[in-house]
């Protein structure tokens, strides 16, 4: 299958996303193309990245003066201290701001590697490419870069926008059901916010997606690439309409905040769990109706999803996500930021639904009760 190209714009910048399977061999003459004073890649590895990859690369960025390091990704390996080791790293390679900074991996090392490049001297070239079904449809598009603090995830970070981004859907043939459900939950989510057609493709074909059929599965990064993109090109600096991006993460960073960000609970997850708290207390609100959240809870069912949200769905266990939910970076005035489902493919504006902790707390037995 040929590969798909899509591109992002916005007043400031333009990119490439590529998306198909063995594409690869694109790499070096893009390189070409976007960097064209560059000398030196300083390429960060996810070590969960099969190591064949790194004989690749030299292979095909031989003209280049390659520094490989190998990081290990983990919530808790976001971290500052972390990126400081790196920019000493780099600073001793004498990288200069026209070379590049090159990360293959996760979400996670998607998200560190480009806070790094952001800062090293002011901003340093970027290409990303995400081997996870979650990083190629989420935290490898829109430019959010990062890293977490002892009071929540995300904290600390920048925009920043990549010169390109290679999604090859090669990276996800050894990935488990479990990690490809964490990317599917981000790709439900998109259709749930912006597109009932892609929702509605996805109630007949998810089990393709999951099972990794190319033609399925491509497709669905590609619509939910560009359902990002939407958003993304249109508020990058999330002030407004990109926020409704966030439709069941507030829930979701909560959870995840209130596991340590434990191994065992995957982002994507925590963000099916976040989804259907978030849709409930869309009905308890009155802006969605019943029908809605049984065509959520249908898809849920189908494919076997239900079993992350069961931990959550009793009133002490949401009302314990209250104390986490106060640090969410969204917040306003002691109000906690929610995007409420009208339907599917339709939400509340961002800034529409602040609710006080203590209207949040009377709303928890409620919550429990569908």
């Amino acid at each position: 299958m040929k590969a798909q190209e899509i591109k992002f714009k916005d007043l400031n910048c333009s990119y490439s996303v590529i998306i198909g399977s063995n594409i690869m061999s694109e790499l070096p003459k893009r390189i070409k193309i976007l960097c064209p004073k560059t000398k030196k890649i300083a390429i960060i590895l996810d070590k969960n990245v099969p190591i064949k990859f790194k004989s690749d690369l030299k292979k095909k960025l031989k003209k280049y003066n390659l520094f490989f390091y190998i990081f290990n990704p983990s919530e808790k390996t976001k971290s500052f201290k972390v990126i400081n080791n790196y920019l000493n790293k780099l600073f001793n390679k004498n990288l200069n701001r026209s070379d590049l900074i090159l990360s293959v991996g996760g979400g996670i090392t998607g998200d560190t590697v480009g806070f790094l490049a952001s800062i090293y001297k002011r901003g340093t070239n970027f290409i990303n490419i995400p081997t996870t079904l979650l990083a190629q449809v989420d935290s490898a598009i829109g430019g959010k870069t990062g890293v977490n603090s002892a009071h929540g995830k995300n904290l600390i970070g920048s925009f920043y926008q990549p010169k390109l981004v290679i999604s090859d859907t090669n990276f996800l043939n050894s990935l488990p059901r479990k990690e490809m459900i964490c990317g599917y939950a981000e790709i439900l989510k998109h259709s749930i916010i912006k597109d009932k057609f892609f929702f509605n493709w996805l109630k007949k074909n998810t089990k393709q997606v999951l099972l990794k059929k190319p033609k399925y599965l491509i497709f669905a990064i590609k619509e939910s690439c560009k359902i990002k993109m939407f958003f993304v090109s249109k508020d990058v600096n999330e002030k407004g309409l990109r926020m409704k991006l966030n439709f069941g993460h507030t829930f979701a960073h909560a959870i995840e905040v209130k596991n340590n960000y434990s191994k065992r609970l995957t982002h994507g997850e925590a963000v099916l769990s976040g989804m259907m708290l978030a849709s409930r207390l869309s009905v308890i609100k009155k802006v969605c109706n019943l029908k809605t959240i049984n065509e959520l809870e249908k898809i849920y069912e189908q494919n076997k999803l239900s079993y992350t949200f069961k931990r959550y769905s009793n009133t002490k266990s949401i009302t314990d996500l209250i104390p986490y939910l106060k640090n969410d970076k969204k917040n306003d005035d002691s109000k906690i930021n929610f995007i409420l489902l009208k339907s599917i493919g339709r939400t509340t504006k961002p800034g529409v639904n602040k609710i006080s902790i203590n209207t949040l707390k009377k709303y928890c037995k409620s919550i429990s009760q569908f």
